[in-house]
C-alpha cells in the first residue's frame, strides 16, 4: 500500500517548527550561548555534565543502527517506550477526537497514554490462544481509528504474534501500526525492524531495558521511516536523552556479545523453571513464551502473589487480564531467585 505518510499527521504537528537548541548550531569552541554554567557541575565531573547533551543522539543512532541493519534516519531514542508512545498519540491522534485500537490482554501504557491524551481505545482481545482475531481489527476500524498497536512478543502473555497477521493488518490499515518488540532478543522471531523499507506506515518499539539489563537508565527505541522519525525528532522535548544514559547506552552497543550470553542463561533457566513448575500439582497450564518471563495458571493465583509477595519472592498477578484468568507472571531471574521463588511456590500451594 502507498500513501502519504503526512496525510496522516494531526495538521499542527505539519506547520510544526520544533524549537532549535543551541547545540543544534555549534558544539566547539567558547560557548556562551546557552545558559550553562560555565565553572562546572557539583560535584564537580570530567564528563562535561555542565553542559547539555547532543540533542539528537547521533552517536548512539549511527551504532543501534548498525546493530538492527538499517540506517540511523530509521532510529529515535526516547526516554523509554513509554515517550515514544506517548509522542506517536501527540503526532496521529487529535484529542477528544481520534482513537487507537488494542489487542488486550497487552502491555497497559498504551491505554494510559491514551487516556492522557485524551484519545479513546478500541479494544478487540486476542484469541483464546493468545493471537490477532484480524478479520474483527480490521471490522472494528473507523475513520477515527488512527493507530493499531501489536505487541509482540506480547505481555503478558509471552508470545509471538503470528508474522503473517501482522503483515496483514499493515498492508490493509490505512494508519499507523506500531509493533512493540520490547523482547524480541528473547525470541527466535526476526525483528519487524527488517521490513521497514516495506511498510511505510510501521513503527517498531524496542528497549535497552530487557535483554540489555538496562531498565535504569530509561533507554527507549523507536524505528520507523524517515519521515517518521522526522516527525519524532520535531515533537520531543530538545535534550530528551541525558549524557550519563548515552554513555551507557553506547558501552551495551560494544558489548552485545555479553548481551546475548546474558540472554541464552536466561532462556536456559526459563526452560529450567517451566520444568519444575510442572512438577506441582497446582501448576496448571504454562504458555508458551518468547520473552523473559512465563505466564502460568495456578489455583487460587490472587492468594499465591500475595502470600509469595508478603513472605519476600514478588511475582505479578494477572488473573485480572481477560483470558487470563487465575494467572500469575513470573519474571526469570538468577538461578538462585529461581530455585527460592519454586521453593516458595511449593510451600504456598500445597
Amino acid at each position: 500500500m502507498k500513501f502519504d505518510i503526512h496525510i496522516l499527521v494531526r495538521p499542527n504537528i505539519r506547520l510544526l517548527t520544533p524549537y532549535r537548541c543551541a547545540r543544534d548550531d555549534y558544539d566547539q569552541g567558547i560557548l556562551l550561548d546557552a545558559n550553562e554554567n560555565a565553572i562546572g557541575s557539583v560535584p564537580a565531573d570530567p564528563r562535561e555534565l555542565n553542559r547539555y547533551p547532543d540533542p539528537h543522539q547521533d552517536a548512539f543512532r549511527a551504532k543501534y543502527a548498525t546493530f538492527r541493519q538499517i540506517s540511523p534516519e530509521n532510529v529515535f531514542c526516547g526516554v523509554g517506550s513509554d515517550e515514544a508512545i506517548d509522542l506517536i498519540l501527540r503526532i496521529f491522534c487529535k484529542p477528544a477526537e481520534d482513537a487507537i485500537l488494542i489487542t488486550p490482554p497487552t502491555y497497559g501504557m498504551y491505554k494510559v497514554s491514551a487516556a492522557i491524551n485524551d484519545v479513546d481505545v478500541q479494544s478487540i482481545p486476542l484469541s483464546r490462544d493468545f493471537q490477532l482475531r484480524v478479520d474483527d481489527i480490521l471490522a472494528a476500524v473507523r475513520p477515527k481509528t488512527k493507530v493499531i498497536f501489536l505487541c509482540s512478543p506480547n505481555n503478558p502473555t509471552g508470545n509471538v504474534l503470528h508474522r503473517q497477521d501482522i503483515r496483514r493488518i499493515l498492508l490493509e490499515f490505512n494508519g499507523i501500526v506500531v509493533v512493540d518488540e520490547a523482547y524480541v532478543d528473547f525470541s527466535d522471531e526476526i525483528s519487524f525492524a527488517s521490513e521497514l523499507d516495506a511498510f511505510e506506515n510501521l513503527i517498531v518499539l524496542q528497549t535497552l531495558s530487557k535483554s540489555f539489563g538496562l531498565a535504569g537508565i530509561r533507554m527507549g527505541i523507536a524505528l520507523a521511516s524517515a519521515e517518521i522519525i522526522d516527525y519524532m525528532l520535531r515533537v520531543k522535548a530538545p535534550y530528551n536523552i541525558n549524557k550519563l544514559t548515552t554513555e551507557v547506552a553506547l558501552k551495551a552497543l560494544d558489548n552485545i556479545d555479553e548481551m546475548r550470553s546474558h540472554v541464552a542463561i536466561l532462556l536456559n533457566e526459563r526452560a529450567r523453571v517451566a520444568a519444575a513448575l510442572r512438577e506441582i500439582p497446582a501448576i496448571g497450564k504454562i504458555h508458551p513464551s518468547d520473552a523473559n518471563f512465563l505466564l502460568v495458571e495456578v489455583e487460587n493465583a490472587l492468594h499465591v502473589y500475595k502470600t509469595m509477595a508478603d513472605t519476600g519472592v514478588v511475582i505479578r498477578y494477572r488473573g485480572d487480564q481477560i483470558h487470563c484468568d487465575n494467572t500469575i507472571r513470573i519474571t526469570i531471574g538468577t538461578p538462585e531467585e529461581n530455585d527460592a521463588m519454586i521453593t516458595m511456590l511449593k510451600q504456598v500451594t500445597i
